[in-house]
């Protein structure tokens, strides 16, 4: 039986090294997934990584910054190490800031912006929305031009909301 657990242990570490990106190594857990070591490969995007991925290690590389949804297609991953890079801390970092705070909040107080000059040296973990910038969420121009006329809008809305409550109340109270 040790023989066949042996074979069986070669051939999924064979496997699994198949969809090892070139820039980095990769090693078959006993619990299936990967050790994926892509540390200090001066890597400056990320590379395609293997769906089985459980530990990715991308510290010590020229990363600034990750695509939205980069590790959805990762279930098993576990660790990630992203330290040690020169991360531009603007809206283009909401997706690893948001993956770190589900996955290892921990972590977020261990990555450090390099720019732009307002998050220089500090913690992405620290860094506020304003800070991150504002990911051009803005409201649209043909509603963000009412000024006061929406603030009038709002008051008339809630007046009738007032009423319409007060005559309910009335009523109810007759009954």
């Amino acid at each position: 039986m040790p023989t066949w657990r042996a074979l069986f242990l070669l051939w999924a570490a064979a496997e699994a090294t198949v969809d090892c990106p070139a820039q980095c190594t990769c090693q078959a857990l006993e619990t299936m997934g990967l050790w994926v070591d892509c540390g200090g490969r001066g890597l400056t995007a990320l590379p395609a990584l293997p769906a089985h991925t459980r530990h990715l290690l991308l510290a010590n590389n020229s990363l600034s910054s990750v695509p939205a949804g980069a590790f959805d297609h990762l279930p098993q991953l576990q660790t990630l190490d992203v330290t040690q890079n020169p991360w531009h801390c603007d809206c283009s970092l909401t997706y690893l800031r948001l993956w770190l705070e589900d996955h290892t909040p921990e972590a977020l107080l261990h990555v450090h912006c390099a720019s732009p000059h307002l998050a220089t040296s500090r913690p992405l973990g620290l860094l506020t929305g304003y800070e991150l910038g504002n990911c051009g969420w803005q409201l649209q121009s043909s509603w963000a031009h009412l000024g006061i006329w929406w603030d009038v809008a709002l008051v008339v809305v809630a007046t009738l909301g007032l009423a319409l409550l007060a005559g309910l109340l009335c009523m109810t109270t007759n009954s």
